[in-house]
Order: structure tokens, then C-alpha cells, then sequence
């Protein structure tokens, strides 16, 4: 299963992507039973109109045997959390509101 998670991408993108996959939500698309030779195809496609364009943010995630949590993870633009590999997993890690880190210096 692949699954590209869009947003704020210009309308092409959605056009392209829903050319070749489900969009089951708003800017959220997938394909059951994509190739590797497709679903590379595609991520070249997205990467180059994002170096063009450089709007919005794009994750593409598929299963992965070799990859750490089972789970390759490709994205663009500036994601809102990091992903981070801790003991064969990959677990997301978001940055502290300027609140949390004032309550957390104050105990």
C-alpha cells in the first residue's frame, strides 16, 4: 500500500496524483498495489515539480521490510515533525510550543 499525504500543493499535483491513485480524502491519496517502478516514477514527478514550484508539503509512505518500523517514509517541503530512527523504530518528533518550554524551565 502506498499512501501520499498533500498539503497546500498547487492544483497539478492533485491532478497528477489522482491520475494514478484513490484520493480517499481530501489531499490524501492511495494505490493498494502500486510498483516500485511506479511509485518511484511518481516521487520523481512530485520532487521535480516541487524544486519548480516549492510550495506546500508532500509524505509518501509505503511498506518496507528493510526500513526501520517496516515503513519507508519520503517527504518534501517543510514538514511540521521530524522523524527520527530510536531502536528500529521511527517515531515523530515535533518541536515544544513556546509555552511548553517556559512550564518545563519553570519546574
Amino acid at each position: 500500500m502506498v499512501v501520499v499525504v498533500t498539503r497546500d500543493v498547487a492544483p497539478r499535483f492533485r491532478g497528477f496524483l489522482a491520475s494514478c491513485m484513490l484520493e480517499i480524502a481530501p489531499g490524501v491519496y492511495t494505490a493498494p498495489k502500486m510498483s516500485k517502478a511506479v511509485r518511484e516514477r511518481v516521487w520523481t514527478v512530485l520532487r521535480s515539480w516541487f524544486q519548480e514550484i516549492g510550495e506546500g508539503g508532500i509524505v509518501m509512505t509505503w511498506r518496507d521490510k528493510l526500513a526501520d518500523g517496516g515503513q519507508a517514509v519520503l517527504s518534501l517541503g517543510v514538514p511540521s515533525r521530524v522523524l527520527v530512527r530510536h531502536e528500529g523504530f521511527l517515531l515523530t518528533q515535533g518541536g515544544l510550543t513556546e509555552r511548553e518550554e517556559r512550564s518545563l524551565k519553570t519546574q
